[in-house]
């Protein structure tokens, strides 16, 4: 089977430095170099479309512009290009969760993914009004995507669940077709809700026996349901002509962090109840002093990029061939999707797109999909 490529919107802004973009925090630095207009986020967007990704994710928080309205605004700025949107399924009502997924398929001509994002940070979630505990915003998820998925049906469902109930749920149209779900969670609330749920299982990049012992868990929980989810990792890049020269890139990033700025980040993320990021912050220890290949904790699998940024942490560093040996590495566990991004992201799609994909290409890993002609329906459109 073939690798899917994606990329990263940078709704939070962009830069040549990781910490510019930390959350678009103040207090950690300054603000990002470019500013996620719409017209930087459309040429970012048109990049990787031109490049041969599938799709771009958008995330979801406090400081980056809301992921839903971000990439409606693009949908006319593209013409293949999917959009996977992450979104809270605690701040949203799981029939209006539905009913936007489903417009959003007929408005794109069937472009979207949807990335459901729990939440592991109670500060996060509280400044959206949600005061649920760890564990219980994943069983609320479980019913949450019950739901979802029965209004998608087509049929009026009702549902009574301990934190979520509807009645004659409906909508105007099922969504056709109907978007792939994919979820991340590595607590034991969250597998047996990937298990039952999702169509990607989605893990931050750790090293590939971790990555393959958090997979091996999902896959069988899932076969117990009669289910065999795909599986995607979230990693950063860093890829040019020689080995060297993408090192020095890792090294200028790292040589832009300040000692104080990552003490500070590192201070925010050990206070994070998600087991997922825990498991990041525990391959680097927030050690600025070890040097940029003192954080590479597998061979081309760098983890500086989590000394200030929450979530995926680690970067895959080195030539375009050893980029790719570390993908097929992954590939071989049984990942088959990897969302990527970079610094700044409108350059690290081209250095990627140009530099790995044709060697990725060479080895049987990618089917070409820009000619992939587009739906009917969306021709009609146009």
């Amino acid at each position: 089977m073939s690798v899917r490529l994606h990329w990263f919107l940078p709704t939070t802004g962009d830069g040549r430095t990781i910490v510019e973009r930390f959350h678009a925090n103040r207090s950690l630095g300054p603000s990002a170099q470019r500013q996620p207009s719409i017209d930087y986020l459309a040429q970012v967007a048109r990049a990787a479309e031109h490049l041969g990704f599938e799709g771009v994710l958008t995330p979801t928080g406090t400081w980056c512009e809301d992921a839903w309205l971000s990439t409606a605004a693009l949908i006319r700025e593209t013409r293949r290009l999917k959009f996977l949107v992450a979104f809270r399924p605690g701040v949203v009502s799981p029939t209006l969760a539905a009913q936007m997924a489903s417009t959003y398929q007929r408005l794109s001509g069937g472009r979207l993914l949807l990335n459901v994002v729990t939440g592991g940070d109670a500060v996060e979630q509280r400044r959206f009004g949600d005061w649920h505990d760890h564990d219980a915003r994943y069983a609320r998820t479980d019913e949450f995507l019950s739901i979802v998925r029965g209004v998608w049906s087509g049929e009026p469902f009702d549902f009574d669940g301990e934190h979520l109930k509807v009645e004659g749920a409906t909508l105007l149209a099922p969504p056709d077709p109907v978007p792939s779900v994919y979820f991340g969670g590595s607590s034991a609330a969250a597998l047996p809700v990937a298990a039952k749920h999702a169509d990607v299982y989605l893990t931050w990049g750790e090293p590939p026996a971790q990555v393959a012992e958090k997979i091996g868990k999902v896959r069988e929980l899932a076969a117990r349901l009669g289910r065999e989810p795909r599986f995607g990792v979230r990693l950063h890049t860093i890829s040019r002509d020689t080995s060297a020269e993408a090192w020095a890139e890792a090294q200028k990033l790292l040589d832009a962090l300040d000692p104080q700025q990552v003490a500070k980040a590192q201070e925010q993320l050990a206070a994070s109840e998600s087991v997922g990021q825990q498991r990041m912050v525990a391959l680097h220890h927030g050690n600025l002093d070890a040097g940029v290949h003192g954080l590479e904790i597998h061979p081309n699998l760098w983890a500086g990029v989590g000394l200030v940024r929450g979530g995926a942490g680690t970067a895959l560093v080195g030539s375009h061939a050893e980029v790719a040996d570390l993908i097929e590495e992954y590939h071989s566990l049984g990942v088959d999707e990897f969302v990527l991004s970079g610094y700044p992201h409108l350059e690290e799609a081209y250095w990627f797109g140009e530099g790995v994909r044709p060697e990725l290409a060479r080895r049987g890993l990618l089917e070409d999909r820009s000619g992939t002609p587009l739906p009917d329906r969306f021709v009609a459109a146009l």
